[in-house]
């Protein structure tokens, strides 16, 4: 691979503030002395036909002991500092400005720790470049290992045609947080101009490969090796729209649940009678009759398809100050812990996070992530209408399923253990106090003892309120809003379609018939 970042020590420096000392040594021994500033940019010219030089590098980082620049900062207001960028700047226009073809001799001078006392770190290249005072930023890249928690790489600027990310900056412009493929590896962005989009490509393409993900708007790298890492790379075009395909909800077909017939009470004449609804009528009573109208009911079920997370700003009072969801290697809601591959916390200043093994990140609604190969996740706003009892919906790919007998009336509510599979939250682990220690169930906040009943037909799932403060929401198949159900009678019930959802405190239940 061309070498596009050149790093550079020099050593035994007794001034490293004095631009001369830095730039060419004093003298005409050429073959004793240490090479220089000057004489590194001489032998590593930008371009050259032959053996002769025809363009030089004009951009120039310095890296200096940390512990000089903050005594620079704190003695002379950072004077030293800018007089050394400065001077080098005016030493490298003399010297070199045939070489130059118009190109602008910029110096950046900083501190670092890396950089041992009596040592300057120097760095240019292809791959280097300093913005020009008030010059904007292009384009932002971010990098993940899990597709929630993102980490700034580096700003691209309109004019800086190479930038080239790794393992850490002795080998590139700017280092990669949690790079896992090595020193050998690095990735190469490519700019030619405001015009044309950001070319991402990879070095060697022997050991790595890169795909552009367009439906989660970023770029997935990884080792060409059996069971290799990978790495996310997002680019992001600023004052620009995000070229991020419109996210969709996740179209897993639910796991089935096999039906279980239950006997019924002889003297409950309503279940007895619900059951040929289902079924066509038929002429002849033959005994296939009886199992054709057995299957549909079967199919109807109801199905936790996402978790919504409460705005717990509505609910300081109880104490409640965190409320935190895993989702573990299946993507099925359970308790947070060291085994889930993602989680989700809501806080009491209605802030939305995502925690992985990388760390803990601040993140926006909507949002969709994919935390491992084959596993997508998807935050969903909530309606506008719902924005002030709700922070976010989170999508369940596999949700707990309840099947859902037609002509059989179920209670679902915090006080009914019939349907607790559904109520995944209803366990002290999910919601913290302020002081750290777990409170009461999560159900408490928002669902009421006996919230409504259900009763599953053909048309639909069939729901009767059974508490004054229980809020309930209908949503069409793409979580949008339809209504909030404010009456529901026994009389008159409200209509569910299929494929539609019910949200009852912190559950989106779906009726699939």
């Amino acid at each position: 691979m061309p070498v596009y970042v050149q790093h550079e020590i020099l050593a035994k420096v007794g001034d490293v503030f004095n631009a001369e000392a830095l730039w060419q040594a004093p003298g005409l021994s050429l073959f004793s002395r240490r090479p220089l500033l000057r004489d590194l940019l001489e032998r590593s010219p930008r371009e050259q036909r032959g053996r002769a030089a025809t363009r030089c590098f004009s951009h120039v980082t310095l890296m200096l002991p940390q512990d000089e620049v903050d005594d620079d900062r704190h003695l002379t207001r950072g004077a030293r500092v800018r007089d050394l960028a400065q001077s080098l700047a005016a030493l490298h226009q003399k010297d070199f400005g045939d070489l130059l073809n118009g190109d602008e001799v910029r110096y950046h001078v900083v501190g670092t720790d890396a950089v041992a006392a009596g040592e300057v770190k120097v760095k240019f290249g292809h791959a280097v470049y300093l913005p020009a005072p008030g010059e904007q930023v292009l384009y932002t890249v971010t990098a993940s290992r899990d597709s929630a928690i993102w980490q700034p790489v580096c700003a691209v600027y309109p004019n800086q045609r190479l930038t080239l990310v790794g393992q850490d900056e002795a080998s590139a412009t700017f280092a990669v947080p949690g790079w896992p493929f090595g020193v050998e590896g690095g990735i190469l962005l490519i700019n030619d101009g405001a015009d044309a989009p950001l070319e991402v490509q990879v070095r060697p393409k022997d050991s790595l490969e890169c795909q552009f993900d367009a439906a989660n708007g970023y770029y997935v790298i990884r080792s060409r090796q059996a069971g290799g890492q990978r790495l996310l790379l997002k680019i992001s075009r600023m004052g620009a729209p995000s070229h991020q395909a419109p996210a969709k909800a996740p179209s897993a077909a639910p796991a089935r649940t096999p039906s279980v017939w239950k006997p019924r009470a002889a003297a409950d004449d309503n279940e007895m009678t619900a059951m040929p609804l289902a079924a066509v009528p038929s002429t002849s009573p033959q005994v296939i009759e009886n199992d054709a109208t057995y299957a549909p009911v079967a199919r109807h079920r109801i199905t936790l398809a996402a978790l919504a997370l409460p705005r717990l700003s509505r609910y300081r009072d109880t104490g409640a100050h965190m409320l935190e969801i895993g989702l573990g290697a299946s993507l099925a809601p359970a308790a947070p812990g060291k085994d889930s591959l993602i989680r989700f916390a809501v806080d009491d200043a209605d802030e939305v996070h995502a925690i992985t093994a990388a760390g803990r990140q601040r993140i926006s609604v909507p949002s969709r992530f994919a935390p491992s190969d084959g596993a997508s996740v998807q935050l969903h706003a909530a309606p506008p209408q719902m924005a002030d009892r709700y922070a976010a919906l989170l999508a369940v790919p596999q949700g707990p399923v309840q099947p859902a007998a037609a002509g059989t009336r179920l209670v679902f509510g915090r006080g009914m253990p019939a349907l607790a599979s559904l109520r995944v939250l209803d366990a002290p682990a999910f919601l913290r106090h302020a002081d750290g220690s777990a409170a009461a169930s999560a159900d408490r906040l928002g669902l009421s003892r006996n919230a409504f009943s259900w009763e599953a037909s053909a048309d639909g799932l069939r729901i009767v309120r059974l508490s004054e403060t229980q809020a309930l929401f209908h949503l069409d198949p793409d979580l949008k809003l339809v209504t909030q159900i404010e009456t529901a009678t026994q009389e008159h019930p409200y209509l569910i379609p299929p494929g539609h959802h019910l949200v009852a405190g912190h559950y989106v239940l779906r009726f699939d018939a």
